[in-house]
Parts: structure tokens; sequence; C-alpha cells
């Protein structure tokens, strides 16, 4: 039964990450550098893995389109938080909350099929080394970027307006610092275990099929790699898949570490922790990851450089 008294929401507040007035200014200056470094480095990914006619192949298509998404979800939560440190308000408007939440699940779903995509390009690629080209050809590395694209703007609409056509009670306040599922779930007088059992399925089933690819084209690497007899021809699989094995341990052992916990340890606090990591920390370190342990992306990056050098010069 919905509760009484509900009057309309025009507008929410959001707690932010801490409400100590001490911490905002130095919380600021941290989270401006986390996300231009986030911004500099994965706007940068995609410029050079555009331009330079060396990195051509499925393996930077991909690449480009996890810069891509990392810096769609990562825009969509950072420039409103850090504006609200600056004015001390935490205000977002009802139908700016929702466009948060809905670009917000298109990056983050998005990106975890992207991963699954990369880590079956490095089975084609180490396991099948005559065939990749036939593999993993133009039209399937589209087709396999296209798909969580399209069936995650399908999710990210059902369930926003599926959440945002309910009743909320007039009590406004998010306890988090972007629109999430969650807290915004608690505000809501209607009856929410519809919405609630669609976001369960769903999210289960992106996180775990997504994460099957990932574990079995890993598994058939490894067991091809065993086989090897050459320590040269392990370390050579090995550093061919290490930055993207890098990427995926940091974050699906985030996102589990967040959804996988026991519900007596499960709060606003822990999530807003686990929140900041993988919205924000992330999308920083994925392109170090791949800029520091790829000698391609390293020259690469070097040959743009002196090529805008000679143009400045």
């Amino acid at each position: 039964m919905e509760r009484q008294n509900r009057t309309a929401v025009t507008e929410f507040i959001l707690m932010g990450i801490s409400d100590r007035p001490e911490l905002q200014a130095p919380l600021f200056a941290f989270f401006l550098l986390v996300y231009i470094s986030s911004t500099v480095g994965n706007l940068g990914m995609i410029i050079i893995t555009t331009m330079d006619s060396r990195l051509q192949t499925p393996m930077y298509f991909f690449l480009k389109h996890l810069a891509f998404t990392d810096l769609g979800y990562s825009t969509a939560v950072g420039p409103k938080m850090l504006v609200n440190f600056v004015t001390g308000q935490n205000k977002i408007s009802y139908y700016s909350c929702a466009t948060q939440m809905a670009f917000f699940f298109l990056f983050i779903g998005s990106e975890l099929f992207i991963l699954s995509a990369m880590s079956y390009d490095r089975y084609v690629a180490i396991c099948k080394p005559l065939l990749y080209t036939v593999i993993m050809s133009q039209r399937v590395c589209w087709v396999l970027v296209a798909i969580p694209y399209l069936y995650n703007t399908f999710l990210s609409l059902l369930v926003t307006v599926k959440i945002f056509n309910l009743s909320f009670c007039g009590y406004n306040v998010i306890h988090h610092f972007f629109c999430d599922s969650s807290p915004l779930l608690s505000l809501l007088c209607s009856d929410t275990h519809e919405i609630e059992w669609i976001i369960m399925i769903f999210a289960a089933f992106d996180l775990l099929s997504s994460l099957l690819l990932v574990l079995v084209s890993y598994l058939l690497i490894l067991i091809l790699i065993l086989k090897m007899n050459t320590a040269e021809g392990r370390h050579k699989a090995f550093s061919t898949c290490g930055s993207h094995l890098t990427v995926v341990v940091v974050f699906y052992g985030t996102l589990t570490s967040m959804y996988v916990q026991p519900k007596s340890t499960h709060s606003f606090d822990t999530n807003k922790l686990s929140s900041i990591f993988y919205t924000l920390i992330i999308p920083m370190l994925n392109p170090l990851i791949y800029s520091l342990r790829n000698k391609d992306v390293k020259w690469a990056v070097f040959r743009m450089w002196k090529k805008m050098c000679s143009i400045f010069s």
C-alpha cells in the first residue's frame, strides 16, 4: 500500500561524499585532479587509437570503446559532484537526476560487455593466431560493441522510466553523491517490488554472463600457455593479455565487493566508497594501465607528441 501525504518532488538533495565542512576543499581538489586525469587519459586514448595507423587493430578498437565508456560514466557523475563541492548546495533537478542515472547505467553496463569482448579478442589472438584476422573482422568487432550499446540503452531507459514514473514521498534527500537506483528506491512511496526484481535480475545477468565470458576466455588461454614448451612463448602470451587482465580484476573485483557483500554490512557509506572507486578512480587508472604496460601505445603517444611539436615549432 502506498504511503499517504505525498508531495511532488521537483529536485533532490545529494548528501555528497562527506558533510564535514573542513573536508570540502581538499576533497574538491583531489576529485578535480582525478577527473581531469581521467578525461585527459581517456580522450587521449580515443584520439590515439583513432588517428594512429599502427593501432587500427581489433584490440585497439575495443580499447577505444573501453575509454569511451570510462569517459561516459565518469562524466555522468564527476562534473555535477564537483559543482556541488563549489556551490555547497548539493541540489539536482528531477529530470537531471533521471538523465544522470540513465547515462550512468548505459555506460557502466556497456563496459562490462566490452571487457568481455576484449577477453574474447585476446583468446582468438593467442589461441587461434592464424585465423585472427578472419574471426575478428571489422564487422564482428562492430557487432560486439553495438549489441552492448543497444542492449544497455534499452535497459537504462527501462529502469529509469520505471523508477521515475513511481511516486516519491516528498522526502528528497539522496544518501549518495549521484543519482543511483538504490538510494532512490528508498525514497519511493509506491510498491517497488517489480523494479527491484528488474534491477536484480538484469544486474545479475549482466555481471555473471560477462564475467563468465571473461573466465572461459582466460581459462582457454591458460590451458594453451601451460602447454607451451618455451618460457619466451609463455611470457609473450602473458604480456599480450596482461593489461586487460589487470583492468578486469580491478573492475570486477570492485563491483563484486559491492554487490556480493553480506546484507548486514551493506550500507550507504560502503556503497559510497565502492562507487567512488569504480565511477572515478577506475576510469583514471585504465588509460594508465594500458599506456604503461603497452609498448604500442607508448610509441603512438611518442609519435603524436613529435608530430605536434613539429607542427608548432
